[in-house]
């Protein structure tokens, strides 16, 4: 299973990609063989859902009479028409001169509050290169709408009245831009074994890893461009089917048990807030979801972390759940990485759900991290297998439904 996901067939399983899809396909086959049921409703495994992007198809840009080269431009936009003039009162024009920082108005740039027209001195091109760089990576949103505003960033000539002048009162400009929305549809994979207690139908508990990696990327001086993800996060949808199997074969749960891979975490945890809105939060118990656990933990053998761990008892009835074994659940030791909200758990946890994420990795000293020598061969097998049985064992008591975790509380945003 590892060895299959992190695999170069795989291509990185990156979003959107030919290898993404081909895991999903592979996770829904391992499902259907374990002997998992769809969702109540659904007809497959393949839980399918629609995202969405931009595609810049044509822009054109003039300064003060003067056409902007194409490699001195670059459009940030959602809407299929941009038609601007210095006489469009909604259009703000930026100057940043050559003292400016670029930095410190990245944030702006890339999420306008309003259209927002950048002029930007050459002493600047380095960080425009940056920008453009960026923005060839897709970048998804989840509405078909996305934001209402437009960003347009132009290399200007340094002349009069352009961005080597703080003065922009007597340019003028004109700017014709069009955009191309492109659907893709992204495939979390869902099975479930019903629970054999008929009073707890609707006390799910959900284990869950996201089996989405970055693709394809730039090569390394090795020359090689897969960005495998062996640990990040195959080794959590190993251990999410490796559970599959075993509590199938167990075949004595008494609550329902859901099981996910979700698509699209490295670029924004889309699968999990598609998965979160089929369920009802009020009826889903737990949630383990398991995140890197391929690696040693901070705190040695036979150990991982949970994140939240004081946000409810979860990690405290696992670990009695553990007594007389030599594993043992610590708190979060990366509290400054805020990881509990970097997982795809934080979109049930924010409704009240006790979804905590389980993970062995020293992400602060990781090297291999979000890069192609994230490989199979990287992994501390015998350890990875001890968690995952450790997972077994500590569910014990909630599967049974012997124990109920307590609720988190809710962030307001998030219940409405």
């Amino acid at each position: 299973m590892l060895t299959a996901l992190a695999g170069d067939a795989m291509q990185g399983r990156g979003t959107g990609q030919p290898g993404g899809l081909k895991a999903a396909q592979f996770l829904a086959s391992e499902f259907q063989r374990i002997g998992l049921q769809p969702l109540p409703g659904a007809t497959g495994f393949e839980q399918v859902f629609p995202v969405y992007s931009s595609r810049v198809a044509a822009l054109s840009t003039t300064l003060n009479g003067v056409a902007i080269a194409a490699d001195k431009m670059l459009l940030i936009s959602n809407q299929p028409v941009v038609e601007w003039t210095h006489q469009t009162p909604a259009v703000e024009v930026l100057t940043i001169t050559p003292n400016g920082d670029v930095g410190q108005l990245l944030s702006r740039i890339r999420r306008p509050s309003q259209n927002l027209l950048v002029l930007l001195d050459p002493v600047h091109s380095a960080d425009f290169k940056k920008m453009v760089d960026s923005r060839r990576q897709v970048r998804f949103r989840a509405t078909e709408a996305g934001s209402p505003y437009s960003c347009v960033v132009l290399v200007t000539p340094t002349t009069p009245g352009t961005a080597s002048s703080a003065k922009t009162k007597g340019i003028t400009f004109e700017v014709k831009g069009k955009t191309e929305q492109v659907v893709t549809e992204l495939r979390n994979v869902v099975g479930m074994l019903p629970g054999r207690d008929t009073a707890r139908t609707r006390e799910n508990v959900v284990f869950s890893g996201h089996y989405d990696h970055l693709g394809i990327v730039k090569p390394s001086a090795a020359g090689d461009s897969i960005a495998n993800g062996a640990d990040d996060d195959a080794s959590g949808t190993t251990a999410v089917v490796a559970l599959a199997e075993y509590f199938k074969q167990k075949n004595d749960n008494a609550r329902p048990l859901i099981f996910t891979a979700f698509a699209a975490e490295e670029v924004g945890g889309f699968g999990a807030r598609y998965f979160s809105q089929q369920l009802n939060p009020q009826q889903v118990v737990a949630m383990f979801n398991i995140e890197m656990i391929g690696k040693e933990a901070k705190f040695g053998p036979n150990t991982a972390f949970i994140t939240g761990f004081d946000k409810s008892d979860f990690g405290k009835l696992l670990q009695e759940n553990l007594t007389g074994s030599r594993f043992r659940f610590e708190p979060d030791p990366y509290p400054e990485q805020n990881l509990f909200y970097r997982s795809d758990n934080a979109t049930l946890a924010k409704l009240g759900v006790p979804a905590h994420t389980i993970s062995s990795d020293q992400i602060p000293d990781d090297k291999l991290y979000h890069s192609v020598d994230d490989e199979v061969e990287s992994l501390n097998l015998p350890n990875m297998t001890a968690i995952i049985q450790a997972i077994a064992q500590s569910a014990s008591g909630i599967v049974a439904g012997l124990q109920t975790p307590s609720r988190i509380a809710p962030e307001p945003e998030a219940s409405k």
